[in-house]
């Protein structure tokens, strides 16, 4: 997977889970261009029956998977629709037991006989579904869909034929090593390695509306998280912490948007203590509101979305009050680089990896990004990425209750405090002093993923999801 871009790595959908709810909203919108690929008329489809296998049975529910399949086979766009459009669909199914298909035609479709949750998993991917379509004539199609993690899909095609993408970069990259090579022989930074290879693909322009697009929506999840009171939805009854803790710190400071909102907290007077909380407060902000059901960034996934923009806020309210779109183009830049490597080489996936697939990638993400803006060489980027895998290895995943809260929201909190310290180390370091690469980390995660029990990848059937009683939550 040699060409895996930023806006592949930051995709904007609705939480609260990359790989349980954007990836199979994703799938099933890509349904319907299978459909007229093989020249089968909507009109024409009588049934629908949905299978969900694995993970995405196993947790399916608590992460919105059903829902996410009934909102993008009703035609609708995950970066668009608004959270209580998607109540409204949920609810005219359930009452009707009619499906609007693609927004082209009602067809029949009873919840209780058309969803079927299977526990056994498919070869290629834990995160598997079945989507079969009985149409007019005795026509029968069915498509198998793995949701890889980061909202990244497959067909069972697909991955058995190991089909790459199309597009070469001007700067291949598949590894820490080629990134070192480019920026020595090219005299470049990371960002601008980076940057260059999105610009040769999809023109400057496009690549700076786009990445705006990004942080603004990374910025106003925070800002709604921080303003959004009350209990998470679920069995859980989870408190909203982001709300009282960022109360307790913007204390009289008056503003009307987000930008305000970060000037505000530009001019305020920010101790150690109340750093360390500024962190968390951004990082539970996002998280609460991936919980919500809210719009977020993957970064690279839902469950760990929240780091990333953390440490940029960090950045922006606290390291430097002069930085603008630059810096944030190239943190961004460099955070999805370093991303896409895991992703070509590992996972993102934690029903794959565990956990150290997302926190801890997400983690060695917006510690290379922070080092780039905070003056470190290519070496010390890749450094600090390397020191906050290397303190998550062997990160279990295992969500109470299958629901993106506990420990969830608490880890991003974590992975962005870890960033900012493996940044420090990175940046006191000389390319002599680095003898872990990141490429043997990544290759480390790799090998701990795969001996890792599956009971502690996001089945909810181990470690803390079954020392706690849920009722008594």
């Amino acid at each position: 997977m040699s060409a895996i871009s930023i806006f592949e790595m930051f995709s904007v959908g609705i939480g609260p889970s990359s790989s349980h709810t954007l990836g199979p909203w994703r799938a099933a919108m890509d349904l319907n261009n299978r459909l007229c690929a093989k020249q089968i008329s909507i009109a024409t489809i009588n049934t629908l029956t949905i299978e969900l296998y694995g993970s995405l049975s196993l947790t399916g529910k608590g992460h919105y998977t059903d829902k996410a399949i009934f909102m993008g086979l009703s035609g609708f766009n995950y970066e668009e629709v608004q959270a209580d459009q998607i109540n409204d669909v949920i609810e005219r199914i359930v009452a009707t037991k009619k499906l609007y298909l693609f927004q082209q035609k009602w067809i029949d479709f009873d919840i209780e006989r058309d969803l079927i949750f299977r526990s056994e998993f498919l070869e290629h991917h834990p995160n598997a579904f079945k989507i079969t379509i009985g149409a007019e004539n005795n026509h029968h199609y069915e498509q198998i869909y793995y949701s890889l993690g980061g909202g990244f899909i497959s067909t069972h095609e697909e991955l058995s034929q190991k089909i790459e993408p199309d597009y070469a970069y001007h700067f291949p990259i598949n590894s820490a090593k080629d990134i070192l090579q480019h920026c020595e022989l090219e005299h470049l930074k990371l960002s601008e390695l980076v940057l260059l290879n999105e610009s040769k693909r999809y023109g400057s322009d496009f690549v700076d509306e786009r990445l705006l697009k990004i942080y603004e929506v990374m910025r106003d999840c925070a800002f709604k998280g921080c303003h959004s009171s009350g209990h998470l939805p679920g069995i859980l009854k989870v408190k909203r912490r982001a709300f009282d803790i960022h109360k307790s710190l913007i204390k009289d400071s008056e503003y009307r948007t987000a930008e305000e909102w970060i000037s505000a907290i530009r001019k305020t007077k920010i101790y150690f203590r109340e750093i360390l909380k500024w962190v968390s407060c951004f990082a539970l902000a996002v998280n609460e509101e991936n919980a919500a059901m809210g719009k977020v960034v993957t970064a690279p996934t839902n469950g760990s979305a929240g780091v990333v923009p953390a440490v940029l806020l960090y950045y922006l309210t606290i390291e430097n009050h002069r930085a603008g779109f630059d810096e944030i183009k190239r943190y961004l830049a460099v955070a999805a680089e370093i991303g896409s490597l895991f992703k070509k080489n590992a996972t993102i996936s934690a029903a794959m990896g565990g956990c150290q697939a997302e926190i801890g990638v997400s983690s060695a993400m917006a510690a290379a990004g922070l080092t780039e803006l905070m003056g470190g060489s290519p070496y010390q980027v890749l450094a600090a990425a390397e020191i906050a895998m290397e303190h998550h290895l062997g990160l279990t995943c295992d969500p109470i209750a299958g629901l993106v809260q506990i420990p969830c929201i608490e880890r991003n909190s974590m992975g962005a405090i870890k960033a900012i310290n493996a940044s420090e180390l990175a940046l006191s370091a000389q390319s002599e002093d680095i003898r872990v690469s990141l490429d043997q980390i990544i290759a480390t995660m790799w090998e701990t993923a795969k001996d890792m029990n599956s009971k502690y990848k996001e089945t909810s059937t181990g470690g803390l999801a079954i020392q706690v009683n849920v009722s008594d939550c």
